[in-house]
């Protein structure tokens, strides 16, 4: 069997293959290194408690992801997060040409991709505004789920600022001023469009494939197909594509 492990800044995911099957599964980042994962005396390697995870027995161990930088698996090879998010998107895809776009819970990451390799990439690490923490706060301000606000493109109000935090006073003031929340929905998720554009723009395919949490996002499916004028792929497991892709890797599925 193999571990796929995407140390996330918001949850670790995990892919386990075996015999071309896939399972996936999802812990908070806080919770999983409390109850899974320690350091050990002397080591500066991440011992993984397997059998607390439920699984019986190890096999090949891959990571990558935020935590990457901060923490190793014990037993365990790490690959840099854009190269796993590559090969995610290519073995769920099958496409060798496209622009990834990865929008997580804390960064933003765009990367083209031609016959199957990186050409370029450029990654938004230093701003959440572009992330599920920045719809996350919009939707507690708005007072809506994520699954409603994903719903709203159409009607947006302009929202001046891309700031995850200026913007929840601007949300609160265009309330007072009478806009609806569906066009408020609209405008917080065309804010996020106007973050990744200029990403996009120099990176842009004809296809785009969209992964990470935020790609749940059907609303920004939308505007980004709208407004780049390319068709915009959204794969069977967006937010497990960095876990995949270190197991395809593992496997050597796509050499």
């Amino acid at each position: 069997m193999i571990f796929g492990f995407d140390l996330g800044s918001r949850y670790v995911k995990l892919a386990t293959l075996a015999e071309d099957s896939f399972n996936f599964y999802r812990y908070e980042t806080i919770e999983f290194y409390k109850e899974f994962g320690r350091k050990e005396q002397d080591q500066d390697s991440l011992v993984i408690d397997f059998a607390r995870l439920g699984f019986g027995e190890t096999g090949k161990i891959i990571s990558t992801g935020y935590g990457r930088n901060t923490v190793q698996i014990q037993g365990g090879q790490d690959i840099p997060e854009i190269k796993a998010h590559v090969y995610g998107a290519r073995w769920q895809t099958g496409l060798e040409d496209f622009t990834l776009l990865d929008l997580g819970g804390q960064d933003s990451k765009v990367v083209l991709v031609r016959k199957g390799r990186l050409l370029d990439f450029q990654t938004n690490d230093k701003c959440a505004a572009s992330s599920g923490r920045y719809l996350e706060n919009m939707a507690a301000v708005l007072g809506i789920t994520l699954e409603e606000l994903s719903k709203y493109h159409e009607d947006p109000v302009d929202l001046s600022s891309t700031c995850a935090i200026f913007g929840e006073s601007e949300i609160i003031g265009k309330i007072i001023e009478g806009h609806s929340i569906a066009s408020l929905a609209a405008g917080v998720n065309y804010t996020i469009f106007k973050r990744i554009k200029p990403m996009l723009s120099q990176l842009l395919c004809d296809k785009i494939i969209f992964t990470g949490g935020v790609a749940h996002n059907g609303a920004l499916k939308n505007i980004v197909e709208k407004e780049m004028q390319v068709e915009v792929i959204v794969p069977q497991y967006p937010q497990y594509n960095g876990a995949i892709g270190c197991c395809v890797y593992g496997g050597s599925l796509l050499e």
